[in-house]
């Protein structure tokens, strides 16, 4: 599992540093150390021009530069500002006795590598904008902790950021390392351990994480099982039923042991797996078996509506898509017992109007208004279940990008509802292997061959559990 951090839950870890046994100042050599094993990992002897701020990320700065001089480079600082006296970056700056220059904009254009030791990941005003100017002088750039103007906690620019090659962070990611538009500034992402300890990291019960495998765990298949013990997943198909036939495959790719699609004619050339039922949603409802069901894809928004109120009013396990949010538009009430809702932004803002901010916030607070685990979809999607817990996915390439495949996500979740997975985990784990299935297949992706890459993405991630 690995914990996200904001900029105000890493200060105090900070602060708590020096208690359990570990000076403030030998974290900062420590980070100035990491700073500098990533640039000599990957980049040649060059001229460097360390851009240092007045804080603890131009502390840090202070000691890459000494660090790279010390093995020959040609480096200079370039202080943005003064540190505060007494401070551990005046103690950092002190100990360096190299080339101090004024931050001109041809002598930043000039330096083969720029380290930005301006601000980090804390910055929550505009950048001023002769330092936006010098930042966006430089050229090739190496970020400490955020690239400078990236709102660590958000991943919002604040009036300007650079484009980084390499950002270096310390002890874990933070929001803004995974949210854009901050992520695309970020280039690599190297999170460096600088000795913090234990007992410091304690003090923060983290609430969000970054989605892999690690926060959650498929279930397995029993010896001696058969397919009723795998779960029986409901969908509900439309007069165009493609869409609800992606989700199945995904669904039964994904390990439900049974999936009807719940139509109100006949469907040609259903796949063969699928039973195809033309009864009464009523009676399908009493049956209680069917204990989980996916509504909206391709349903038509009427039918949908309808069809989510007798299923809520049932008790069901719902994971509602596509037509029964654009149902529930300005009436988020009515998504009040189901169990995962699947938004596009365009979809979350129809129907929560009044929740706006960063997505982080904006899909805990509607996770929290509906009693509802909210996936906010998106290259960066959210996570977020009501009792505040989430997670941001990074795994998800951009040929995702194409008709169908939110129908193929919304069929994974459900699929996995079935196994009896709990919502949260259930829709973190279906984010993660949509996106690894689409990695797997790389580019000329169309949404039918997810389901397909599925059974290959969920062995190989079988066998790294193993190893």
């Amino acid at each position: 599992m690995e914990p996200l951090f904001t900029p105000r839950e890493m200060a105090a870890i900070d602060a708590a540093a020096p208690n359990r046994g570990t000076a403030s100042l030998d974290l900062m050599e420590n980070a100035g150390r990491a700073v500098t094993r990533a640039i000599l990992r990957r980049y040649p002897p060059c001229r460097v021009l360390v851009l240092a701020g007045p804080g603890n990320n131009g502390g840090d700065g202070y000691v890459a530069a000494r660090l790279l001089a010390e093995r020959g480079w040609p480096v200079a600082v370039a202080p943005i500002a003064r540190p505060r006296a007494g401070s551990d970056a005046a103690i950092a700056a002190a100990r360096w006795d190299g080339l101090l220059v004024s931050p001109e904009t041809d002598r930043i254009r000039a330096a083969d590598l720029v380290i930005d030791a301006v601000f980090g990941s804390g910055l929550a005003r505009e950048i001023a904008p002769d330092i936006a100017e010098q930042l966006a002088t430089a050229g090739t750039l190496v970020a400490i902790d955020m690239p400078s103007g990236v709102d660590g906690a958000t991943g919002a620019i604040r009036g300007f950021a650079p484009r980084a090659a390499l950002t270096v962070t310390f002890v874990a990611r933070k929001p803004g390392h995974l949210l854009y538009p901050g992520r695309a500034r970020c280039g690599e992402v190297v999170c460096a351990d600088i000795g913090m300890p234990a007992g410091a990291i304690a003090r923060i019960a983290p609430t969000l994480w970054r989605n892999a495998p690690g926060l959650w765990r498929l279930p397995g298949i029993a010896e001696a099982g058969h397919k009723y013990d795998r779960g029986h997943l409901t969908i509900l198909a439309g007069a165009m039923p493609g869409a609800a036939i992606l989700a199945a495959n995904a669904a039964l790719r994904a390990g439900a042991g049974l999936v009807t699609l719940s139509a109100e004619q006949a469907i040609a050339g259903a796949p063969p797996g699928l039973i195809v039922r033309t009864d009464r949603l009523s009676d399908l409802i009493a049956d209680t078996r069917r204990r989980v069901w996916l509504c909206g894809p391709g349903l038509g928004v009427e039918r949908a509506g309808a069809a989510l109120d007798a299923l809520i009013a049932a008790g069901r396990a719902i994971v509602a898509d596509a037509d029964a949010l654009t149902a529930c538009a300005d009436a988020p009430e009515r998504l009040r017992g189901v169990s995962a809702i699947t938004p596009h932004e365009g979809e979350f803002a129809r129907i929560f109007p009044g929740i706006d901010g960063d997505k982080l916030s904006a899909a805990r607070a509607a996770a929290a208004r509906t009693d509802t685990v909210v996936v906010l979809k998106g290259a960066d999607t959210v996570i977020a279940a009501p009792d505040g817990r989430a997670a941001i996915n990074d795994n998800a390439p951009p040929t995702l990008a194409t008709a169908g495949c939110g129908d193929t996500l919304a069929g994974i979740i459900a699929g996995l509802l079935t196994r009896k997975m709990n919502p949260f985990e259930a829709a973190c784990a279906a984010v993660w292997l949509h996106g690894e299935a689409a990695r797997r297949i790389g580019p000329g992706l169309i949404a039918e061959d997810l389901a397909n890459a599925l059974p290959e993405t969920i062995k190989a991630l079988a066998e790294r559990r193993s190893s």
